[in-house]
């Protein structure tokens, strides 16, 4: 083995499955090509790289490597290059050849021992030398600890996350538990922290591995939505995951409930875990549905009088509602908690709207909501009235995540509303739903609405369709398609898929299907409508309403080759286009991009007024402005005209935003819509999938791949069915009348 110490000059390749990566290194001013597997590389990175030289047949010498670790520059050029990077304010290259020039390999031991030595360079005086001996400190100890988790066989992508999080601890912190890493740092699950244990020296049959491997598997309830796990479920995913006997899983399971890390239940005559967390936010759930489900509403009302009142609203807006529509919203005005639930086209905004007006008329104050901020700003669209996301309803306060007790609104502080309608509350999960409930006081109406056929929520439970399978919950079903033209399919087609009947195709209409069967074909056939077609022809603009989704992350239709592809179309590189790499992905000025991760602390300032807000929700599309990377910062300009100043701490919540995963696109409508058919497993690639995206198309949905796809998700009913005990929970407290 062989060991050379080098600049990242440029990535040639990177692979997103497993690392894979072909760099440039300028190693004493010559170049270099490495091949090896990196976490994360970023150009600028001075790396020790061990390994071995070999010979490509096509590409030359390369240099294998084996292993990487973080290291200190030593030659000029190093040297300069470090000090110029941006970490040190008041120094740009102009001063850091100066500081180099002069001190030459001592310059470090300059920063370390003499630094007022750097007030003989021109240009930095007491005050900036302050400022850059602060940073530089920071960045010694940062640098320090690095380097000594490197020599435990730790990468530098996962030494500065560690780091980040325990500072001068991380030594201590990696000795003692090195699992503790798996709760206290997001990105590292439990292979991660299970490597690094190995690598410390961690045996397999360690009793705080296996600990810690149990309560990894159950928290992976949430990845499959599932709230519990059968006994023999656990027992089975975990002894897998470790790599031990059953035996060994079943005499740990009961430690982990005495110490109150997990929760056993009894599910139909089977024992049930619980994440701690889940389970309260289950039966929480569960006791206030069924109390607010007793409850008398607020204000009792004869049928004349609402049938007057609904009258008066289809003269003011020249409708006429039918039967259906009539009793939908006597029901919701009437009943304290109403599921109103249907596909496109049937009408739910107009009911929506007349509701509103008759809590109006009625003197009665009404509030609505939805779980996403896109989702919420359609309702605004739509009726005209301000909605707003859940989280802002209740009032979220950061704290810990995925925990109960972050919001302002709850039992003792509750929503003052006579009434709530909650549209797409199909993508309501367990712990999102505990906190609403909490905060409803009984004699409030509260109006569930959302189409109970798309797929269910991306977080743990199914809240929609267990509160109909209660049967307890006055439910109206809309069937009837109201909003088509005569041209359109879009809505016919849904309906059609939803009752797993093949649509009608008619490539004149507005539901468009391009029989494609090469993968390479259907990503050009894809750009062309993008950039060409779809603009030239019908008129729409490519970045800001033709969406291209897709069923998948990875692969060559998948959302992160489909971002790459359009990137390039849309917002080629250019000398006039400031970027910033981020792991694999590099953002551009220009850049569509999505926020992926609630932040309801990040902060925002109005485009056209003096507004200023806090908060970005999953889905929050927007456009990158402009890169400033010596204050490491992005401007981007959000939806409803929101401008971020996003630190580049942030970038991990970022993704772009040319194609998005059909579960993303949920709660959200786009003029046009375009998506690739591929092949895959029926469970995933099924008829709730397909329908979910036809109906994010309003005016022109393009499908492209081979029809037997097509056919085969309209005819799949198959799914990944949920554990939940939500259902179960709600009858049983509604029958003990709690």
């Amino acid at each position: 083995m062989e060991s050379i110490n080098g600049i990242v000059e440029g990535i040639i390749f990177h692979s997103e499955k497993n690392g894979y990566s072909v760099v440039s290194f300028d190693v004493s001013g010559n170049m270099v090509t490495g091949v090896g597997y990196f976490d994360e590389i970023n150009e600028g990175e001075f790396l020790k790289l061990t390994g071995y030289w070999e010979e490509h047949p096509s590409y030359g010498e390369q240099f294998h490597i084996d292993h990487y670790a973080m290291d200190l520059p030593t030659s000029k050029d190093g040297l300069i290059r470090y000090l110029s990077s941006g970490l040190l304010p008041g120094i740009g290259e102009k001063t850091a050849v100066e500081i180099v020039n002069k001190f030459g390999d001592k310059t470090l031991d300059v920063f370390d021992q003499q630094p007022e030595r750097l007030l003989e360079i021109k240009g930095i005086g007491k005050k900036t030398l302050s400022r850059i001996m602060e940073e530089y400190q920071e960045q010694r100890g940062l640098r320090d600890i690095v380097i000594k988790i490197q020599e435990y066989g730790i990468s530098s992508n996962y030494a500065l996350k560690l780091y980040k999080a325990y500072h001068e601890e991380t030594i201590n912190v990696l000795l003692t538990n090195p699992y503790q890493m798996i709760n206290d740092i997001r990105g590292i699950g439990f292979n991660v922290a299970d490597k690094i244990a190995s690598q410390l020296g961690v045996e397999h049959s360690n009793q705080q591995r296996l600990l810690f491997g149990i309560k990894y598997t159950l928290q992976m309830c949430y990845k499959q939505g599932n709230t519990y796990l059968l006994e023999k479920e656990l027992i089975g995913l975990s002894a897998r995951l470790l790599d031990v006997r059953l035996e060994d899983i079943e005499d740990l399971l009961q430690e982990l409930v005495f110490s109150g890390d997990i929760s056993m239940e009894v599910m139909n005559e089977q024992r049930a875990y619980y994440p701690k967390n889940l389970l309260i936010a289950e039966d929480t759930a569960a006791l206030n549905i069924a109390r607010l489900v007793q409850a008398e509403v607020s204000t009792s009302l004869e049928t004349d009088m609402l049938e007057k009142m609904i009258a008066d609203f289809e003269a003011q807006h020249e409708v006429t509602l039918d039967v259906i529509q009539h009793q939908a919203i006597i029901t919701a005005i009437s009943n304290s908690l109403v599921i109103l639930t249907g596909g496109p086209g049937t009408g739910k905004t107009t009911i929506i709207n007349a509701i509103v007006s008759c809590f109006h008329e009625l003197k009665l104050s009404v509030v609505l909501a939805a779980p996403t901020g896109r989702a919420a700003k359609r309702i605004t669209e739509t009726t005209g009235e301000s909605a707003q996301t859940i989280h802002r309803l209740l009032e979220y306060a950061p704290g810990v995540e995925n925990e109960l007790a972050n919001f302002g609104k709850d039992a003792e502080n509750p929503i003052d509303a006579d009434a709530i309608i909650i549209d797409e509350s199909s993508m309501i999960d367990t712990l999102l739903m505990a906190a609403l409930m909490d905060a409803i006081q009984p004699g409030t109406r509260l109006i569930l609405t959302g189409d109970a056929d798309q797929l269910p929520s991306v977080g743990p439970g199914m809240i929609l369709s267990d509160l109909i399978k209660t049967e307890l919950i006055p439910v109206v079903r809309l069937e009837k398609i109201y909003r088509q033209s005569k041209d359109s399919m879009i809505s016919l087609n849904a309906h059609a898929i939803n009752q797993g009947i093949m649509p009608t195709i008619n490539n004149q209409s507005d539901f468009i299907f391009i029989q494609k069967s090469e993968q390479e074909v259907i990503l050009e056939t894809i750009i062309d409508l993008v950039m060409n077609r779809i603009p030239e022809k019908k008129g729409f603009n490519a970045f800001e309403e033709i969406q291209v989704i897709s069923p998948v992350k990875k692969g060559p239709l998948g959302t992160i080759a489909l971002n790459k592809a359009l990137q390039q179309s849309l917002n080629p590189a250019s000398q006039d286009k400031v970027e910033k790499a981020f792991g694999t992905i590099v953002f551009r000025e220009g850049d569509k991009v999505m926020q992926i991760k609630n932040n309801y602390q990040i902060e925002w300032e109005a485009q056209y007024s003096y507004d200023v807000g806090q908060g970005l929700y999953n889905g929050d599309i927007g456009i990158i402005v402009s890169i400033n990377l010596s204050k490491k910062y992005m401007e981007i300009h959000f939806d409803d005209h929101k401008k971020v100043f996003y630190s580049f701490d942030h970038l991990e919540e970022l993704t772009h935003a040319y194609a998005m995963t059909v579960h993303k696109s949920q709660g959200s409508e786009f003029p046009v819509v375009i998506m690739p058919m591929i092949s895959g497993s029926p469970i995933f690639l099924n008829r709730k999938l397909l329908y979910t995206a036809v109906t994010r198309a309003k005016k022109l949905l393009m499908l492209i791949g081979g029809r037997k796809y097509f056919y085969q998700m309209v005819n799949s009913t198959a799914t990944n069915e949920r554990r939940t005990g939500l259902t179960a929970r709600v009858v049983d407290y509604y029958h003990l009348k709690i």
